[in-house]
């Protein structure tokens, strides 16, 4: 009982192993593997994928929040799901959008991701960036500016939307011009 006192001490619902091993203070990987599995088995900790563990059933979770843990690094929601949001553009989303420091897409929980890799002095640079229910988020000029970096010429359906000006400081202030 002691380690799930632990875990809900850490008010969180996802955790990665290495979170897991810290909060129970395990070097030994076998003990470590071992309490994880049996606790997976228990459903006191439910599998997302290798290394990566909620606390509820994963159709529980919170889409961006599993997106933000599933990428296992810094990240934050942009492009096209943050302007879709924002109704910049008209056309369905298909996958979350996220900026990080890989280039991949995963499907997972009937979701699919796409992380679009940016350079680590853009992708640190926090202007536009904010933090919202524990989620990284682009503001919709920052996913604008993060957009036009990686396709200059996509189409935008409704600019009104948007603060042209803050999109041009935004894009000065990260670098991209």
């Amino acid at each position: 009982m002691y380690k799930i006192k632990q875990l809900l001490a850490l008010n969180r619902k996802i955790l990665h192993t290495q979170d897991l091993a810290a909060a129970w203070g395990m070097d030994n990987v076998n003990t470590l593997y071992t309490t994880i599995r049996r606790y997976v088995e228990k459903g006191i900790l439910f599998a997302i994928r290798k290394g990566l563990y909620a606390t509820v059933p994963i159709e529980k979770l919170d889409p961006f929040e599993l997106g933000a843990a599933i990428n296992h690094g810094y990240a934050y929601v942009s492009c096209e799901t943050v302007l879709a949001n924002a109704g910049a553009i008209a056309q369905e989303v298909t996958a979350y959008t996220f900026v990080a420091q890989t280039s991949q897409v995963i499907e997972l929980a009937g979701y699919r991701y796409q992380f679009r890799k940016l350079n680590d002095k853009y992708l640190y640079n926090s202007a536009g960036v904010d933090l919202r229910d524990g989620v990284l988020w682009a503001t919709p000029e920052r996913a604008l500016a993060d957009l036009l970096y990686f396709s200059p010429h996509y189409h935008i359906d409704s600019r009104k939307v948007l603060n042209q000006k803050l999109v041009r400081e935004i894009q000065k202030e990260v670098g991209y011009l």
